[in-house]
């Protein structure tokens, strides 16, 4: 056997055990006493909730691992993530340029001593994107003193050339791939004004090349939807059988029905990176103005952050909607639960996701939904919301509009994706899953 086909022979053990445990049944028996407790050291490049669902998946899966009965500790770099009190967090200082006033000044005499930092600086200074990179380095380095403290190390979408150092030293690696990031790449580029903005695009996007070759050698691959496998394995030339299945949860005692927040009987409410081509938000933004002589009272709560100078500003303006949409970011898990409970309607746009959990928390706020077929947001919103074509604002606007004409049909759905997330989609069966493959993962590594 070839040592290329080696790291495949392993992955298809471990998913088709995993495979038959998906079609037996979410709702599993707890683990049992064979499966011990374990030293996990898990990886985020940037954590903090407010960055997107890879700060959200960092949060909640380590808090599940640890109610699992595991020890787990997060290296990350900043912005940090928010973690249970139990796992420890570990500080992985990068130079954070994002919240930089300047990031051309902010390089100090000091950052040309570590080639991560002077590598992260020029990088963005060309407008390349490095902070994968330069965060699997700098964890490589800390693992090979520290990485006898751990079983295994489990990475979130960093997929640096790093953790092939950190494979090859012999400490288990396996890397959950939400979704391929050349799917966001080529909806930039299809969106792009002009030759120079494309070329942007493409320096911005060249950490791909170096992710493909990760995933390509990394022994262990999990991702979260079927839709992913599916895409990852297209877009990173690998087979779909060696990546491993395990969906993401929703926290349902935090995302939950609140009696107590007044509903605002025509607020739709999105989650949404407003410059983001993937998210969908114009198709959104034109359904709003189709519907606005019908409905002239209809609001919509964006969460996220406008950009004042970019296309959704400018959209906005074009449109009229100026004074219907409002835009929060930067707010608490607490209050975004609020907003869902006070919207009638949940709006799910996006051209693609890997998973949908925006939507699914909605869901399980008891908010009836309404989404694209981008990705995998069929596989989550299943028969209990209303699904449209992906990029089809008029198909957008009168599922909307007949679902605002039929207050009792809100009623029912909302209870009934409130029962399809509480019956489908936990961390605690996710945890489960993970405690399964990570002993099949340290059986085959011996």
């Amino acid at each position: 056997m070839s040592a290329n086909a080696k790291p495949i022979q392993r992955n298809k053990s471990i998913v088709n055990s995993l495979t038959t445990s998906l079609e037996t049944g979410r709702s599993q028996a707890a683990p049992s006493a064979s499966q011990r407790s374990l030293r996990i050291c898990l990886l985020g490049y940037r954590s903090a909730p407010f960055v997107g669902g890879q700060g959200i998946y960092i949060k909640y899966l380590s808090k599940a691992l640890v109610d699992a009965g595991h020890q787990v500790d997060v290296i990350s770099g900043p912005p940090y993530p928010d973690l249970d009190p139990r796992v420890k967090l570990i500080e992985m200082p990068s130079l954070d340029l994002f919240s930089a006033p300047n990031h051309v000044t902010a390089l100090r005499p000091r950052h040309l001593k570590s080639f991560s930092d002077t590598f992260e600086w020029w990088s963005m200074l060309t407008g390349g994107f490095a902070e994968p990179y330069t965060f699997s380095r700098r964890v490589a380095k800390y693992l090979k003193l520290h990485g006898h403290r751990y079983d295994l190390v489990h990475d979130n979408q960093c997929l640096g050339w790093g953790l092939l150092s950190i494979q090859k030293r012999g400490l288990p690696v396996v890397a959950t791939v939400h979704h391929p990031i050349t799917r966001d790449r080529q909806l930039a580029l299809d969106a792009a004004p002009n030759w120079k903005h494309r070329l942007l695009v493409k320096r911005w996007h060249s950490f791909l090349r170096m992710q493909k070759r990760v995933v390509q050698k990394l022994n262990h691959i999990v991702t979260v939807s079927e839709q992913s496998r599916h895409d990852i394995a297209d877009a990173f030339d690998i087979d779909s059988k060696d990546i491993s299945l395990i969906y993401n949860g929703i926290d349902t005692d935090t995302f939950r029905p609140r009696d107590d927040v007044e509903k605002e009987s025509f607020q739709l409410i999105t989650t949404a990176s407003a410059d983001q081509p993937l998210k969908g938000l114009r198709y959104l933004l034109d359904a709003m103005a189709e519907l606005g002589d019908e409905f002239p009272q209809l609001t919509l709560l964006v969460v996220g952050k406008l950009r004042e100078d970019g296309a959704t500003a400018k959209q906005l303006k074009k449109l009229g909607l100026g004074d219907r949409v409002r835009f929060v970011s930067g707010i608490s898990t607490e209050e975004l639960v609020q907003h869902y409970n006070a919207s009638t309607i949940a709006v799910s746009p996006s051209l693609y996701e890997g998973f949908g959990l925006p939507a699914g928390e909605a869901m399980a706020c008891g908010t009836p939904v309404i989404s694209s077929d981008g990705g995998a947001l069929p596989e989550i919103v299943g028969d209990a919301g209303i699904t449209v074509a992906a990029a089809d604002a008029p198909a957008l606007a009168k599922a909307i509009a007949e679902l605002l004409k039929d207050p009792a049909r809100q009623k029912t759905m909302g209870e009934i994706c409130r029962e399809r997330i509480e019956q489908s989609f936990s961390w605690k069966v996710a945890a489960e899953q993970f405690g399964q493959y990570y002993l099949q993962m340290l059986a085959e590594e011996k």
